[in-house]
């Protein structure tokens, strides 16, 4: 294949599945926005370098996405990463989705948090399993480990989630009375 080709059709990928790629690495970063968009510019560029294998393969949008997630994976589990705490305007919506009528923006701000409460990788479960709909399969193929890994980390994470977003209910009932 000529370079031209080449970059032609990632040129076409990336426009075609940026957005979806920055809103999945929205959800991994925790709402941490330029975290995300340096896992998803660290997945492009490794998209392009092995972009034989990704139109080779049955999909390359799930490429792209188990890409995105082993980069999210590695980044956040740097123990020498420091990173520096942003604080976003919690009315924004998530990167490049309109927002929606009704959106809660203190509502989005606790489910961030409560997202970011969770390690990098139950953090991939939840965001693969109930965000993209995948199964148990496919969510261990691209994690690269066992059903049953899949399976305890999306049950531990969830019951996590529940016991962060209850106590956060409770607290903005509180806040209400």
């Amino acid at each position: 294949m000529r370079d031209d080709e080449r970059s032609a059709e990632f040129v076409a990928f990336t426009r075609a599945h940026r957005t979806d790629l920055v809103r999945t690495a929205t959800l991994l970063c925790a709402g941490d926005e330029a975290f995300a968009e340096d896992v998803v510019q660290t997945t492009l560029t490794r998209l392009y370098l092995s972009w034989s294998r990704v139109r080779r393969a049955d999909s390359s949008l799930a490429y792209a996405r188990r890409s995105l997630t082993h980069a999210f994976i590695d980044e956040a589990r740097r123990a020498h990463r420091r990173r520096e705490t942003t604080y976003a305007d919690p009315s924004d919506a998530l990167p490049t989705e309109p927002a929606a009528g009704g959106t809660d923006p203190e509502l989005r701000e606790i489910v961030l948090a409560a997202l970011a409460s969770l390690g990098p990788r139950q953090r991939a479960v939840v965001v693969l399993r109930h965000w993209h709909d995948l199964d148990v399969a496919e969510t261990a193929r691209i994690l690269g480990c066992s059903a049953g890994t899949v399976k305890s980390q999306n049950a531990r994470a969830l019951a996590h989630l529940r016991g962060v977003l209850g106590a956060a209910d409770h607290h903005l009932i509180l806040e209400v009375s």
